[in-house]
């Protein structure tokens, strides 16, 4: 498996408005509850970060891990995520796919935000295995994605045989994509967490979600 070739392309072209999505009035009281959630889970650890964009997430890992490797799959998010100017001695990036993280490091937590929701329901069994190689057994991993709200977010355009979703999004550019882009029920995602973690916990807010659990 490697990495939606489209869905590369869609977000480096998407790259440099990306953080507009953060800027919704709407979310801000959410986005603080999840950004306090993610500092209170990371706080010490040693984190390799997946699909980290922009590094918006990156920052805010930085201020509480004791490191952070932040990784994408896209050389034009990683630009903007190295001019950021984050410490030097506590944050890394590299370009990785994130079914083959093969970057250098030690590390006993994973953070992936805004990731889950891109992994093909066939491919999240590999993605975890590959995500437990690297931090290893009792290893935390910690999961940030978005809620479906109806009238908010893009309307779901299509359903595949294998029960994954997509929308249609536009950048400004004009050109249209076909995004996966799945929304996960807390039922769904212990069922398929469970077989390979344990400590499962979800807080669901309203336009967001947020999960942490540790590998078996």
């Amino acid at each position: 498996m490697t990495a939606d070739n489209d869905l590369v392309a869609y977000y480096s072209k998407r790259a440099p408005i990306l953080e507009e999505v953060y800027e919704k009035r709407a979310c801000q009281a959410d986005l603080a509850k999840l950004r306090d959630a993610v500092c209170a889970a990371l706080k010490d650890h040693d984190v390799l970060e997946v699909a980290c964009g922009t590094g918006y997430w990156t920052a805010s890992i930085a201020a509480c891990a004791a490191s952070v490797l932040g990784t994408d799959a896209s050389a034009d998010m990683l630009r903007l995520a190295q001019a950021k100017g984050l410490p030097a001695d506590k944050v890394g990036f590299a370009l990785a796919d994130a079914f083959r993280l093969d970057v250098p490091g030690t590390f006993d937590a994973c953070f992936a935000g805004f990731w889950w929701s891109h992994v093909r329901r066939d491919e999240q069994a590999g993605f975890l295995a590959e995500v437990r190689r690297h931090v290893g057994k009792d290893g935390l991993l910690v999961m940030i994605d978005n809620c479906h709200i109806e009238g908010d977010t893009p309307p779901i355009a299509r359903t595949d045989a294998d029960g994954n979703t997509y929308q249609i999004r536009t950048l400004p550019d004009g050109s249209r994509h076909d995004v996966l882009k799945n929304y996960p029920t807390d039922s769904a995602l212990r069922k398929r967490l469970g077989v390979v973690a344990k400590d499962i916990r979800i807080l669901r807010l309203t336009h967001y979600w947020i999960l942490s659990c540790r590998f078996k």
